[in-house]
Parts: structure tokens; sequence; C-alpha cells
């Protein structure tokens, strides 16, 4: 008969799994991984790899990655996973802000004179905007124009908890400007609602007054809201104004820009 192979009698090289790699490693690895997949279905694989998802360390690394990292904040952020999910959802929650899509998304709660219109920038007797991004604007006219949205923080994934102990801040932006050869009016109001309306904080300052033969730039108002009431469950926003020499047409302030952003 034949001669059979004898079997190796070496020792076999152990078989290396992912869970034998070092910690360092394993969070290395999962970083690469979008964050849903983490959560969702990472953490639930066995202990070890709850145990590296829920590490600030993996948190703090995929900041890095996706460059929402600086030295700076070492000190200050003990949370790196709520931190990367803020930075990661972070957008302008204000829908249609540069009057791109006509007046889709927007409440018209005062309407009068010649009622609201759009236009494009520079528009009649104004000025360009710094921000090649905008092309058009809202405008007012000789009666009261309003015009608002609501928005329901929990849609845009901006959970119960996290507005209740984490109380992110949020911050308010509006730009608005006047023509040269007409006054006019500009107001803002913004507020944080429980999940029954009720306010639970503010920010209306003073309305605008732009006097006739002004410059015509365009400025910036913003507010940033911090340690607020827990329970906030709508942003509802709301801006316009009218001119104040009451002439027919479209002379009264115009707005653009506007945004609503919730961050670390």
């Amino acid at each position: 008969a034949a001669d059979l192979p004898s079997p190796s009698r070496g020792p076999r090289p152990a078989m290396t799994s992912i869970g034998d790699l070092p910690e360092d490693v394993l969070v290395e690895l999962l970083s690469l991984l979008p964050a849903r997949e983490l959560l969702r279905t990472c953490r639930l694989v066995c202990s070890q790899w709850r145990y590296v998802v829920d590490l600030n360390t993996l948190w703090k690394r995929k900041c890095q990655r996706d460059g929402f990292y600086r030295q700076s904040y070492d000190r200050s952020i003990s949370d790196w996973k709520i931190f990367y999910m803020l930075c990661h959802m972070k957008k302008n929650l204000l829908r249609n802000p540069r009057a791109e899509e006509n007046f889709q998304h927007w409440t018209l709660d005062a309407n009068e004179g010649d009622k609201w219109k759009i236009e494009d920038l520079p528009g009649a007797h104004g000025s360009h905007m710094s921000d090649p991004r905008v092309n058009k604007y809202f405008v007012t006219s000789y009666g009261p124009c309003f015009k608002s949205q609501l928005i329901t923080l929990d849609k845009e994934g901006y959970w119960n908890q996290l507005m209740d102990e984490i109380r992110p801040e949020i911050t308010v932006k509006d730009w608005y400007a006047a023509r040269f050869d007409c006054g006019c009016r500009y107001e803002l109001i913004v507020r944080l609602l429980s999940k029954d309306y009720i306010v639970l904080e503010e920010f209306h300052p003073e309305p605008v007054v732009i006097e006739q033969w002004s410059d015509a730039q365009w400025r910036e108002i913003s507010h940033t809201f911090q340690n607020y009431p827990a329970g906030v469950r709508y942003i509802w926003f709301q801006h316009g104004g009218q001119d104040t020499q009451y002439w027919a047409g479209w002379y009264g302030v115009r707005v653009t820009n506007s945004s609503i952003t919730v961050g670390p």
C-alpha cells in the first residue's frame, strides 16, 4: 500500500478573532463605521463590543475623523458621543430660508398692503450679500407682513431626553435690509415651546426701524438660547415688518438666509 502522508506534528497556529484584538485596535476599526450601525447593530453583538461602543475614546476618534474635533474641546466635553451626534445632525432647521421655493414651508401670518413678494438680489436700491449662496429675498409691503415656521424637534432627530438633560444650544440667525429710498420696520420673534405649546423661553428684541436714505446694507441678527427650561419640544420662528412711508408696492423690509441650528 502506498505510504500515507504523516500528519503535521507541529502546533497549529491559534485562530484569531476580532474579539481578540487589543482595545485600541478595536476602537480604531469600529470608529470607521456609521454611528447608526454602531448604536443599532454593533452595540448588540456582545458585552465587549457594547463596552467599546460606549467608550468616550471611540466617539472622540469619530469626531477627529469627521472634522468635528479641536484640541481646545478636550476639557469642556464630557460626553463625546452626544457631541458627535449633535455635530453630525447639525443643519438649518428652517426650510426654504432663501426664497428659492417660493413661499413653501412658510405660514403667512399677516399679508397686508400689496402682500409678501420674492425678488432677486440686489433688488431696486438694494445691495448684494457676502454669501454667494443667497440669490433671492422675501420683501414686505406697506401693511404688516409676517411669516413663520414651527419646528418639531423630535421629527428633526432631537429626542426628548437630549433636550431635557443635555439642553444643547439653539442658535437663531436672520438677515434683513432696507431699500435706500424708503424707511422700514423689521421684527423677529422666536419662542421655545413645550409639548402643549406653552412658551418656555422667548427672544423678541425691540423692532428695528431703518430711516429713509440708509446704506441699504444687509445686517445679521442672532441669538443663542442656553440653559433653557426642560420640556422644549417645538421652536416657533416669526419675522417680518413693513415700510414706514405707506408706499404702494414693495418698499418694506427685506429678509432672507434665516437659520435655526441645534448644536453642542
